[in-house]
């Protein structure tokens, strides 16, 4: 099997490009997101995003309007249908990470522990195509965010898993109010999941990736239990081979946005006694195909 070609971007001459690992990620440079951007900026971060999957934008210290007018540029928002402690109730595309605590109340979702790899929403029937993380506290140590290149995974996999693969579809689950952070293995009744091809094409640059994940993926449509599980921990351990993978160490004023339709994530655990706050916004996405 050959190693994965490292990430090239396209020139650019608005902004300052640099490659976070051989893998994908691009930190941006030259940009403040306090300010509204011209459209040839846009153009050109759009295109960075692209090539690099993953994009960073360190030391913006931006309020909420700056984060949402910045992912507006690349899409609708998704907006949360009901109201939950964790949005914003004065801009229901904010959504709070954290395990903050306010008068014994969590401030935000997903709050402790290590997260096992994940795409956004893969549990819906029009998952997220994007999400976007600022930074505001981050703890000493770990919480730190993983991200694996499914182009490249699904690229270097063997021509007789890829045929295996071909056309199946996956059902996908995720139970929001136990705030699991790891995986399940069955649904309870009532719980969100949806069906999505095994191998998806991204709408816009019409690559192929692999779209299971260890954390959301239940079961490979038309195979027995046992195949299924077989197969998708091949497919789970394969994505998450360290050649593809950006680890990204948190600062504060990190801005981090990632395409969900070409990447996996994952976060590392961290000391419940530090405290963790992101600022979170999402895009609408597309049924995958």
């Amino acid at each position: 099997m050959s190693a994965p070609a490292a990430a090239e971007f396209t020139e650019t001459t608005r902004v300052g490009c640099i490659a976070l690992s051989p893998a994908l990620g691009a930190e941006i440079t030259g940009v403040d997101l306090r300010q509204p951007l011209d459209d040839e900026t846009v153009r050109e971060i759009k295109q960075i995003w692209n090539d690099g999957l993953v994009i960073l934008l360190r030391g913006q210290d931006i309020d909420e309007n700056d984060q949402v007018r910045f992912a507006q540029y690349f899409g609708p928002l998704n907006q949360s249908k009901k109201q939950r402690a964790h949005h914003n109730a004065a801009n229901p595309a904010v959504m709070w990470i954290s395990n903050i605590r306010e008068n014994g109340k969590l401030v935000g979702a997903l709050p402790d522990g290590e997260m096992h790899f994940h795409t956004d929403q893969s549990h819906q029937e029009t998952p997220c195509s994007a999400t976007m993380l600022h930074s505001l506290e981050v703890p000493s140590v770990g919480g730190n965010t993983l991200f694996s290149n499914c182009y490249t995974a699904y690229e270097t996999l063997p021509g007789e898993i890829k045929a295996k693969i071909e056309g199946r579809l996956a059902t996908h689950g995720y139970d929001y109010d136990n705030a699991s952070t790891q995986r399940g293995t069955v649904l309870r009744e009532g719980v969100p999941h949806a069906t999505h091809p095994v191998v998806r094409t991204h709408p816009e640059t019409g690559r192929k990736s692999l779209y299971v994940n260890r954390l959301m993926t239940l079961r490979i449509e038309g195979l027995d239990p046992d195949e299924s599980d077989e197969l998708l921990n091949y497919l789970f351990d394969h994505s998450e081979r360290p050649e593809f993978i950006y680890e990204h160490v948190w600062k504060p004023h990190d801005v981090l946005m990632w395409d969900n339709r070409c990447t996996l994530h994952a976060r590392t655990d961290f000391s419940a006694a530090e405290r963790r706050l992101m600022r979170r916004v999402t895009l609408l996405g597309q049924k995958p195909y």
